[in-house]
């Protein structure tokens, strides 16, 4: 059985997935005014630089997005201050805008809609040809829009396939009209994105619960689910976060940690630098197996299986190097990378994976999408000047509420003492009251104390009288919450 858990926020949406109790997968994305991949923008040529390929457009955000100046694009003669459709395929990095393409598609399930292209292909996977023609004879071709049958959309029948033609070519010519006719630059198509894609992607005979604490997400996963039996909606309706409540955010910590244990007794792992992510297998206690050959294989394939799940875990993308124990029989390679392959295979279109280098190491290309749980986590160390990570105060901040509201739950406690690392002293001095109203503690007693090289913060619920007596010089007043 498949679990899904949707948390929203102001600015935030995560999402967790769990099969069989076990998370397999957690997705974050902030809303800060940039583009996300598959988000399609009527935007304005502002520079083309022939020297470099490169054209750079305005999508009416703070920063320009590029893309490559193809001869396609040069035979149509385009040129600077037309206006252009464009659909992001890398999102923004550091100073770096959307990297673009002019090449703009909706995808289904099972179909995919090229905007301003023309005919009828398939994947690259489908080939069968009777199946092709089969689907060929069904349908009929689209005007200013091609078709690309997906592979899943070779194994259902000719009318679903329709439907979601209909549907997808519906979205398109909303598309095209807003591109000849609406002002100024603007996104036209991808709102809510990840949640669609999450819901198209979740369409299977697997059982699947979803768990949601937003009306409106509720609202639109309902009428996802309609005549999907396999698909069971709740809305969440307690007052801790959801996330908190089902545990994920104790398990999404502990995924800070860089180092994960191989039940084998091995263990990898996981280092980021500015470039890559690299991966690290160690045999560790793996000593068992009189044969090094044997105990090799078995720590390399059991740190495979595990790789995969943690990629998708950590949301980690772009480039990522894994440093496998040296193998010199190359049968057993092939069945390491099969097995990473595999322990991938539930990540669809995101990922390519690379055969082995001749320094034996394997590089993975993973898409990007949304956030890494680093960087919603985690911020620089201002006493170390970057050289260090320490948790967010706006994720402490929440942690600390999730823990008010939980002893106040259980014990109808409306006084506490917050202990937390002098790190973020000046920081919540500046803004005494947004931190205590972010913590949920306007109606309540709060004394507030800092400390050195503690593990980010501490609640502790103030039940005597001699508790609040030893801590009066600590008590956040009624000023200092104005």
């Amino acid at each position: 059985m498949k679990e899904i858990f949707i948390e929203r926020r102001e600015k935030l949406l995560r999402i967790a997935i769990k099969s069989n109790n076990e998370l397999i997968e957690s997705i974050v994305e902030e809303n800060k005014n940039e583009p996300i991949i598959g988000e399609i923008y009527k935007g304005r040529i502002k520079n083309i630089l022939p020297a470099i390929n490169s054209i750079f457009v305005d999508l009416g955000l703070d920063k320009e997005g590029y893309m490559y100046y193809s001869d396609e694009l040069k035979a149509k003669g385009i040129k600077k201050g037309d206006d252009i459709l464009v659909e992001v395929i890398k999102e923004p990095l550091n100073d770096k805008g959307a990297k673009l393409t002019s090449k703009v598609s909706i995808p289904g399930k099972y179909v995919v809609i090229n905007c301003y292209e023309e005919g009828i292909e398939f994947s690259k996977r489908i080939e069968d040809k009777e199946k092709k023609n089969v689907i060929l004879n069904s349908i009929d071709p689209l005007k200013n829009a091609g078709i690309t049958i997906r592979t899943e959309g070779a194994n259902i029948s000719i009318d679903i396939i329709k439907n979601e033609i209909a549907k997808l070519y519906d979205e398109f010519q909303e598309i095209d009209k807003k591109m000849k006719y609406s002002l100024g630059l603007r996104k036209l198509y991808g709102e809510d994105l990840t949640l669609s894609k999450l819901l198209m992607n979740s369409l299977n005979k697997e059982v699947t619960k979803i768990y949601v604490d937003n009306n409106n997400d509720y609202e639109k996963i309902l009428n996802f689910a309609k005549g999907q039996e396999n698909l069971n909606v709740e809305r969440y309706e307690g007052y801790r976060r959801l996330f908190d409540f089902y545990g994920i955010e104790k398990e999404l910590l502990k995924l800070r940690h860089n180092k994960v244990n191989l039940p084998c007794g091995g263990y990898i792992i996981i280092d980021r630098t500015e470039a890559m992510y690299v991966i690290d297998v160690n045999s560790g206690k793996n000593i068992k197996e009189r044969n090094f050959n044997k105990t090799i294989l078995e720590t390399n394939l059991e740190a495979a299986r595990e790789i995969g799940k943690q990629i998708r875990l950590r949301n980690l993308s772009g480039i990522i190097v894994i440093d496998f124990i040296d193998m010199r029989d190359k049968s057993q390679k092939d069945i390491v990378m099969d097995a990473l392959k595999e322990s991938l295979k539930s990540d669809k279109g995101n990922v390519k994976v690379f055969p082995f280098t001749q320094l034996d190491l394997v590089q993975i290309a993973r898409k990007r999408q949304g956030k890494s749980i680093y960087e919603y986590m985690e911020e620089e160390c201002t006493l170390c000047k970057g050289r260090g990570i320490i948790l967010k105060l706006s994720y402490i901040e929440g942690l600390i509420k999730n823990e008010i509201v939980r002893i106040q739950e259980e014990n109808s406690i409306s006084c506490f003492h917050i202990e937390i690392d002098s790190v973020y002293k000046d920081r919540i001095k500046e803004n005494i009251f947004d931190f205590i109203k972010d913590i949920d503690g306007l109606d309540k007693e709060i004394y507030l104390t800092y400390a050195d090289n503690i593990e980010g913060y501490k609640v502790e619920p103030l039940i005597f009288q001699g508790q609040k007596d030893n801590l009066k010089d600590y008590k956040v007043t009624v000023i200092e919450k104005i």
